[in-house]
């Protein structure tokens, strides 16, 4: 026992003790604000062992546990105790994988709110709304869509929904949806208003590949769009007609570097007010 210290002071010290050694092991050994993670079942033990006893210390005698349960929660912190020079947080690593949002099957639009949808964070986007029954996207600088904010089936589902362009010449539905762990668009009227395909197989986008199709699109007119994703194999439809059908194994599936803010599930326009409606997505 310390001298002149109080149970709380001694709970602490075994605590920062603890903290030192570990940091030592792990080779990052420093000065100020350091975080203590993910090193070990051991060390995650000796870890709880140490908060427990801070905190029911503090309890009983005042100790200089510093993190309340808000601060922990926003910061992924189980303690924080103050030391000279900085202080030592203790808890689960930083990178921690939050709660998921809610998964991407069945009915994805009620037709009244976005949801689990939000604006997707594209520079120059435009305004995103919802009105009689729709998502209407509106016409940006280059991109704007909307993005799921939540878990996704990456495999053996289909994608159904209804897109419209209401304004612009471009496309008015880049569907961007998983392929396992890989993200695909399907590309509706593109490249001056018809092109139809996906991007990207092999590094090729819609334009460039043997997906490549064109189509007439009718402003205010309503499309239904279906994409199947299966082992080996992308399958999508306009309306009744199948315009994709390419086997992927072995191939790179990815896409343009402008759609990466919709991964992994979102619907995007490029210089084009769009609307869409009735999303759906189910397993097969």
């Amino acid at each position: 026992m310390m001298k002149g210290k109080t149970k709380a002071d001694e709970a602490i010290f075994r605590m920062m003790m603890m903290a030192a050694l570990v940091l030592t092991v792990c080779g990052c050994a420093g000065r100020g604000r350091v975080v203590v993670a993910g090193v070990g079942e051991s060390s995650v033990r000796a870890q709880d062992h140490a908060r427990d006893q801070a905190q029911a210390e503090q309890a009983r005698a005042g100790g200089t546990v510093v993190a309340a349960d808000e601060q922990r929660e926003k910061a992924g912190v189980e303690a924080v105790v103050e030391a000279e020079g900085g202080e030592v947080e203790v808890g689960p690593p930083k990178d921690e994988a939050k709660p998921a949002g809610p998964l991407a099957e069945g009915k994805l639009f009620d037709g009244k709110t976005l949801g689990h949808w939000r604006a997707t964070d594209f520079a120059g986007r435009g305004e995103v709304t919802v009105k009689d029954g729709m998502i209407v996207i509106g016409m940006g600088h280059d991109m704007s869509g909307i993005t799921w904010d939540g878990q996704v089936i990456r495999m053996n589902y289909e994608i159904q929904l209804e897109a419209m362009r209401v304004d612009g010449t471009d496309f008015f539905c880049g569907l961007t949806f998983p392929v396992g762990k890989d993200p695909c668009s399907f590309i509706v009227g593109g490249w001056g208003g018809s092109l139809v395909g996906i991007s990207s197989l092999d590094g090729f986008d819609a334009a460039n590949n043997e997906t490549t199709r064109f189509m007439g699109f009718k402003k205010g007119q309503w499309y239904r769009i279906k994409v199947s994703v299966t082992p080996g194999k992308i399958q999508a439809w306009i309306d009744d007609k199948k315009m994709v059908d390419v086997e992927t194994e072995g191939r790179r599936i990815g896409i343009r570097w402008e759609v990466e803010k919709s991964v992994p599930l979102g619907i995007a326009t490029w210089q084009t007010t769009g609307a869409v409606r009735n999303i759906y997505v189910w397993r097969k």
